[in-house]
Parts: C-alpha cells; sequence; structure tokens
C-alpha cells in the first residue's frame, strides 16, 4: 500500500496541466515534501502500470528527462503528443512550460 507522502506526490503530479512540465522539486513542495525530490523519483517509480498519474510531466530541474533508455523516449513522444517541445539538446524550456 502506498504511503501517505506518495498519495501526496500523485495528487501534486494529477495537478500538472497538459501541456506543462513541473521539476521534481517543484512537485516535492507541491506535497508540502520540501527537499525531497528523490522521494518524488521513488513514488513515481512505485507507480502501477495503469495509473492515473501523469508521470511523464516531471523531469529534472534543468527541463531534462532523467530516466534511462526506451523509457526516457516514451516520455519525451508523450510530452511531445501533449505540444511540449524539446531543444536540440534535449531540453524543456523551463520557464515557458514548468507549472
Amino acid at each position: 500500500m502506498a504511503s501517505e507522502k506518495y498519495e501526496r506526490i500523485w495528487e501534486a503530479v494529477r495537478s500538472i496541466p497538459r501541456g506543462r512540465v513541473a521539476s521534481y522539486g517543484r512537485i516535492a513542495e507541491l506535497a508540502g515534501l520540501e527537499g525531497q525530490s528523490r522521494l518524488v523519483g521513488y513514488a513515481l517509480h512505485s507507480l502501477k502500470t495503469a495509473s492515473d498519474v501523469p508521470w511523464q510531466r516531471v523531469i529534472n530541474a534543468q527541463g531534462k528527462i532523467s530516466l534511462p533508455g526506451p523509457i526516457a523516449r516514451t516520455q519525451r513522444k508523450l510530452l511531445e503528443s501533449e505540444g511540449v517541445p524539446f531543444s536540440a539538446a534535449g531540453r524543456v524550456d523551463m520557464k515557458k512550460f514548468s507549472i
């Protein structure tokens, strides 16, 4: 069973609108867990496949996808399908697209 902290994190992630992103640190703040951005990563990693939490909208503070390999490509495709563009360097403009 998910912890109360995980539930707060998932709720914060659900609040990110389509076409926008948030950093792990911003999600921690929104969940009342400031300074616990690593916990956000753990909470997202524990999601079930059929989850309604839009995990793809969480990226690192530099505007890059933190996940490796095929899951990174999936995350990028999902974000691009929502209208979030990436630069040639693989970054999202956090000033423009973050909540």
